[in-house]
């Protein structure tokens, strides 16, 4: 038996508010509220919950928050009004860089592509010099 939420199969070995942090947009803070208001205790595994339970929660996240797709969406359209302002938030994300303020001499690595130059780099071995 497979329980999905917004879309998402929930594990159902899983402790309820582990098990809802797969919705994106939902996080432990999160599902601990969705289950106070479902009234459900949160170490309950979801495989022990019974139908009426499962629906109570699942809609309680669909209807009363913005996840998933939903969610996503309006990510990318805040990310998309930056770079049409032409904001400078919205110009590090245009160029793929660290948009809160982190440094890029050392850092964000990943972000730039892994170019480390290694120790004897540019310098001619001592007996090739001509």
């Amino acid at each position: 038996m497979a329980i999905r939420i917004a879309g998402v199969n929930i594990p159902i070995e899983k402790r309820a508010h582990v098990a809802l942090t797969y919705i994106y947009g939902v996080g432990i803070t999160r599902a601990h509220k969705i289950l106070e208001k479902a009234k459900v205790n949160p170490e309950t595994k979801m495989k022990d919950f019974s139908e009426a339970e499962v629906n109570l929660i699942r809609e309680i996240v669909e209807k009363q928050h913005t996840v998933e797709g939903d969610l996503r969406r309006e990510v990318q359209s805040n990310i998309k009004r930056l770079k049409d302002i032409g904001c400078y938030r919205g110009t590090r994300h245009a160029k793929n860089l660290p948009a809160r303020g982190q440094r890029t001499k050392t850092n964000s690595r990943t972000v730039r592509g892994n170019k480390r130059m290694t120790a004897g780099s540019g310098k001619v071995k001592a007996g090739l010099k001509t």
